[in-house]
């Protein structure tokens, strides 16, 4: 199982499960001095005894966005499957999952506006037929006799019980809503804005933005992780909303291992979507050097 240092814990921790199960052994992708995944070494790790890649994206702490398609090219070659974690690109950007040809994407409600709790797996149907379902129930059956069961086609076979309805329709007015903008509109106001928010954070002294600058030819998130020097990020957060109402987050972003990797314990990030203004990313740094100077004059 090839994954790489940068994943959410949420595509970690699952298959620390299924290598403790099974013994499979799991191998990171490390960074490049760039600090974005090291797509050559991770070329380099895939072999016949590859059987899934696990890969973002985009990065919900870097901003970096993966080339899916090379990767998938590489992986499908060796026999391996390849799944993507567009959890941070879903709500963002155009997303072509025939387009990328990954095996199985995930992407979660939540980041597009819509109810906790629920997501959605796509994956191929050839696939998805070959698996065995993982729970129980109604709704997930053809026939059941006393000793055995047969079970449904995909999608059905995986969704045992009665689903999770309001969510399900919840999440399905949010792609409405987002659909009603453009995904494509919504991409393009963002890049502009992210741009915005890295160069303003840029002026503020003392701060160290993690992943690559954006640029004309590479995507990066409209989000910035970053330290600002002797100042801990909590504290920023914490001061930025009694002080300023302004929310960011601090910590480690369910991506612990990132964190290692770089060197850090946590970082504060402020992360923008298509209701934001620029007008908000001017209060944010405005609040952020406010916090900074009242932050420092306190030590």
């Amino acid at each position: 199982i090839i994954l790489t240092v940068a994943e959410h814990h949420s595509a970690i921790v699952p298959w620390q499960f299924v290598s403790q199960k099974t013994g499979a052994v799991l191998k990171y992708v490390g960074l490049t001095k760039e600090e974005v995944p090291d797509i050559e070494q991770l070329k380099g790790l895939l072999s016949s005894k590859t059987k899934i890649v696990v890969v973002h994206h985009v990065s919900n702490v870097l901003g970096s966005m993966l080339p899916i398609e090379e990767v998938v090219s590489c992986a499908n070659k060796v026999g391996a499957k390849v799944l993507v974690d567009a959890c941070q690109s879903v709500p963002h950007m155009p997303v072509d999952v025939q387009k990328l040809g990954a095996d199985f994407l995930v992407a979660s409600s939540h980041k597009m506006c819509g109810p906790t709790g629920v997501g959605f797996l796509h994956g191929k149907f050839e696939i998805l037929s070959s698996m065995e379902p993982f729970l129980g129930g109604g709704e997930m059956i053809a026939d059941v006799f006393e000793d055995k069961s047969t079970y449904a086609e995909p999608p059905s076979r995986f969704e045992a019980g009665t689903p999770a309805i309001g969510e399900a329709i919840g999440l399905g007015v949010a792609i409405d809503y987002l659909s009603h903008f453009g995904m494509q509109r919504i991409h393009e106001y963002e890049k502009v804005l992210g741009s915005y928010l890295y160069e303003s954070l840029l002026s503020v002294p003392n701060v160290r933005i993690y992943g690559p600058a954006p640029s004309a030819s590479d995507h990066r998130a409209p989000l910035c992780s970053f330290n600002v020097e002797n100042v801990h990020p909590t504290d920023i957060a914490e001061i930025l909303d009694l002080q300023h109402g302004i929310a960011i987050r601090s910590g480690h972003h369910c991506a612990q291992i990132l964190h290692r990797t770089l060197g850090i314990n946590a970082s504060a990030r402020a992360s923008l979507h298509f209701y934001n203004t620029k007008e908000e990313v001017d209060a944010f740094i405005h609040g952020l050097k406010a916090t900074i100077d009242f932050l420092t004059s306190h030590h």
